[in-house]
């Protein structure tokens, strides 16, 4: 076996990277939710100056990107590679973002699991000795999701409550192999699980199995349980995905109790108008590096295991009658 690998999907970094440094930008939904103090900067509006909401998603990213180079006192030039991603057709957000930066890049899909994918992967490129510090950078945005995966926001279509309200926003980590406070020190990597759910307006269902599957995965290679975390998140099963993994675990003889919660429940508040609660990129990652972070940097939590979930739709695959196949990758943070 692999010197780094533990049990079937998981690695244990020899070398875990620190996460010197983080920039959260969120829209304005977010910032009238309960952790509004916790993110760098809440725009007051969905555009941040541009015309169309896809440039103002690349815009997102790209400023959150520059907020987390500051606060590392580094210069673009000074980061060996950029991994990021979003839920737009061919990740555009990212790579405009990438063409601003100058950063070598390196593109990722994984949808709104994509946080954790690029957290892992830049990790392991640092845990190998390949780089000395990483950008990872995902965004997400309400209007540029609903008009690729349901309907403009113009026609005013009345949502189900299944679905769920992608956040609008840009989470950005700058890893190192040096530094101190948080580190990256394990990850696990998902496979893709479909059992055949095809409402697209449902995805927390969609995604829950993998999430399942992922942390069976987790706490099955690594010998943990789940009381051996101070923290368990999921990315965006929301009300109803969250049900679902609690009995589908439940049956594998897995309980998780207080110390579980979902970044997309916990971004809004119960009086804002989100249906099934948050989805999208930047959920996890905004609430994992302005929120979690927090804590972890006040000395509230020490070691907080979060599993980003993604469904690998697109508009042509649900047009073409396909059903939503669903992952979820998992990291462990420890400070």
């Amino acid at each position: 076996m692999a010197a780094k690998r533990v049990g079937k999907r998981t690695i244990r970094l020899q070398n875990p990277p620190f996460i010197i440094a983080t920039g959260t930008i969120v829209g304005p939904q977010e910032g009238k939710g309960p952790l509004a103090d916790d993110f760098d900067v809440v725009s007051p509006n969905y555009t941040l100056g541009q015309k169309t909401p896809e440039q103002a998603e690349m815009r997102f990213l790209e400023e959150a990107a520059k907020i987390a180079l500051e606060k590392a006192g580094l210069q673009p030039h000074q980061v060996d590679y950029m991994l990021a991603g979003d839920l737009l057709n061919q990740i555009i957000s990212s790579s405009f973002a990438a063409r601003q930066l100058g950063i070598p890049y390196l593109g990722l899909y994984g949808a709104c699991s994509t946080f954790a994918e690029g957290v892992g992967l830049g990790s392991m490129i640092i845990d190998g000795g390949f780089a000395d510090r990483v950008l990872v950078a995902v965004s997400s945005h309400y209007q540029t999701a609903e008009r690729q995966y349901r309907y403009p926001i113009e026609l005013n279509i009345q949502r189900k409550l299944t679905a769920s309200y992608t956040v609008t926003g840009s989470g950005v980590a700058v890893l190192s192999n040096q530094g101190q406070g948080t580190r990256v020190t394990l990850v696990t990597v998902g496979v893709v699980l479909d059992l055949g759910i095809k409402d697209p307006n449902d995805m927390g269902s969609a995604m829950a199995p993998a999430a399942a599957d992922t942390l069976f995965w987790h706490f099955s290679d690594t010998g943990t349980r789940p009381e051996d975390y101070d923290m368990i998140l999921t990315g965006d099963l929301g009300r109803v995905g969250r049900v679902m993994l609690l009995e589908v675990l439940k049956d594998k003889g897995i309980i998780l109790e207080d110390n579980y919660n979902d970044c997309g429940l916990m971004i809004y508040s119960d009086k804002q108008k989100v249906g099934a609660g948050g989805s999208g990129c930047a959920c996890s990652a905004v609430v994992t590096l302005g929120h979690i972070l927090r804590r972890m940097q006040n000395g509230e939590l020490s070691k907080v295991l979060v599993a980003s979930t993604g469904a690998l739709l697109s508009p042509l695959s649900y047009q073409q009658g396909e059903s939503v196949p669903g992952i979820a990758h998992a990291i462990v943070l420890e400070r």
